[in-house]
Parts: C-alpha cells; sequence; structure tokens
C-alpha cells in the first residue's frame, strides 16, 4: 500500500472520529500544529524517527507534548506511533485537511504574483477566486518577479496560468510556427 493510501486511512479515521465527536475543526487544528512542529524540529523528528528510542517513549513524549488536546485526539497520534506511521505525519495532515476542506465546501489555493501583494489585491483575487470557483478559497500568496505579471493559481493539482510570461511564451510560438 502507498503512502498516500496509508495516510489517507488514517485521515478517514480521524476524521470520522472528529465527526462522531463534533470536533472536526479541533482536530485539524491540532494535526497541523503537531505535523508543523515535528516538521521544524530536527530534534523531534530524530526522536520519532530513531529505532533506538521505544515506540513507549515515543508515545510519553507526544503525550506530555499534547497536554490540553482532547484525549481521543492523543489517543489517535499514540496509535499512530504504535504502528511506527509517525513519518507519515505530514501525509496524514494533508489528507485530513483535504477532508476538512470537502465537508466545509472550500478549497486552497496557492497564488504566485510578480509582486508582493498588498491587502486589497489579496482580497480581490480571493474575492475574484470564489466567485469563480463557487466555494470558499483559502489563499497563500508569493511572489516571483519570472512571472513578469498576472497571476499563476494552483487550486489542488490544477495550475491557472494567467501570467504574462505564458502568454509571451504563447505569442512567441505562435509566431514562430508562421
Amino acid at each position: 500500500m502507498s503512502r498516500e493510501a496509508v495516510a489517507r486511512n488514517y485521515a478517514e479515521a480521524l476524521f470520522a472520529l472528529g465527526e462522531q465527536t463534533g470536533r472536526t475543526v479541533a482536530y485539524a487544528e491540532w494535526l497541523n500544529a503537531v505535523a508543523g512542529a515535528v516538521a521544524a524540529s530536527p530534534r523531534a523528528q530524530g526522536i520519532l524517527m530513531s529505532p533506538r528510542v521505544t515506540k513507549a517513549a515515543k508515545v510519553g513524549l507526544l503525550t506530555r507534548t499534547l497536554e490540553g488536546a482532547p484525549a481521543e485526539f492523543a489517543r489517535f497520534m499514540a496509535a499512530i506511533v504504535k504502528r511506527g506511521r509517525q513519518g507519515l505525519l505530514d501525509e496524514i495532515a494533508a489528507a485530513y485537511l483535504g477532508l476538512v476542506d470537502e465537508k466545509l465546501n472550500r478549497v486552497r489555493a496557492h497564488v504566485v504574483l510578480a509582486r508582493e501583494a498588498d491587502a486589497a489585491t489579496r482580497k480581490r483575487v480571493t474575492a475574484s477566486l470564489e466567485q469563480a470557483l463557487g466555494k470558499e478559497v483559502l489563499s497563500t500568496f508569493s511572489a516571483d518577479p519570472d512571472v513578469l505579471g498576472g497571476a499563476v493559481v494552483r487550486v489542488g493539482s490544477r495550475v491557472y496560468d494567467g501570467s504574462l510570461r505564458r502568454k509571451l511564451v504563447t505569442l512567441r510560438r505562435q509566431l514562430l510556427s508562421r
């Protein structure tokens, strides 16, 4: 079974638990925080991935870290460690967020502009995306001077390239093919 399929199974199990307890969004926040903290800390990664550290010690570390989290979420995280799946935290978190986004009728979009976007531009672009997609859009922005102008928008695996660079490349191809 692929890493993605395994991560999806864990995400679906947590999602079902979240639906039962009414804590779907809270679990997303906790899972995102844990995955982000582990990804940001080479020391935590080393401990969680080390075969020298017992699973019981790893579970104890996670349990202490998750003080304040719902008990069932802490047990879910312990199950991940006990089954040796802690290396899939990022994938599990991404799959879980996808399930939550689907439930809440929203999508995540990454927008690349030629320069940093101010608040008004961010708001305008997000509103345009929401209108075009018919869903709530959670957008992130970055700048890339190679875009030249316009925008490149990634929604899931789809890329909408409305950049000036792409338009110039297309125009060049058309002119050279004549």
